[in-house]
């Protein structure tokens, strides 16, 4: 008679343990002991993942170091272009004016010795030759200067010969002589000094 009472309720607990399942996995049903001991089924390719992950931010690092790279050669060059543009603005006005220093220079080494002697010509003289220290003092301020030449050995970076004469009290390819004189702003050539060259004689 007892076992015939329990039969229902065993039944209606099945039934209840039933529904409260209904919608759980397959595989959390026989796992659940595992699961809440912390030995359930882990990610799958858990290593695979970090290690991707890990790739991708060294190429992220790599990216942003070569982006600073090329950032620091752009300001650099900037830079660079900003100073020459500085040093090198007044490159035509100062070309323009290589032709003033040579007419007065002309002027001077035209004057005729008994001339300068004379009074009544000094100032005129005197004001001519302090107008051309005037202008060579600013040329210096501007890093404008003149290109050495004779008694130097002939170069073609500075020089540009004009003639060869013979001789022989110097050596050949020697600079004997300055038709023209050359000049120079910062480190960048303005005009070449045309010259006589030595050269042995036939």
């Amino acid at each position: 008679m007892s076992d015939q009472k329990q039969k229902p309720q065993d039944h209606d607990a099945d039934k209840a343990a039933a529904a409260e399942l209904e919608g759980v996995p397959e595989s959390m049903k026989d796992g659940g002991a595992d699961a809440e001991n912390g030995e359930g089924p882990q990610p799958e390719n858990s290593d695979n993942r970090i290690e991707a992950l890990e790739d991708a931010l060294a190429e992220a690092q790599q990216a942003v170091l070569y982006a600073q790279a090329e950032t620091q050669n752009v300001r650099r060059r900037l830079e660079k272009d900003a100073q020459d543009a500085r040093a090198y603005a007044a490159t035509g006005f100062a070309r323009d004016m290589l032709s003033v220093m040579d007419n007065m220079q002309r002027a001077l080494e035209a004057i005729p010795a008994e001339v300068k002697d004379e009074e009544k010509w000094k100032g005129l003289i005197n004001g001519i030759e302090a107008t051309g220290r005037e202008l060579q003092s600013v040329f210096e301020k501007n890093g404008i200067k003149r290109v050495a030449s004779v008694g130097l050995p002939l170069d073609p970076n500075q020089h540009q010969a004009m003639v060869e004469i013979p001789t022989d009290e110097h050596e050949p390819g020697t600079i004997v002589q300055e038709m023209q004189a050359g000049y120079v702003i910062k480190d960048r050539l303005l005009r070449p000094a045309f010259v006589g060259v030595a050269k042995k004689p036939e």
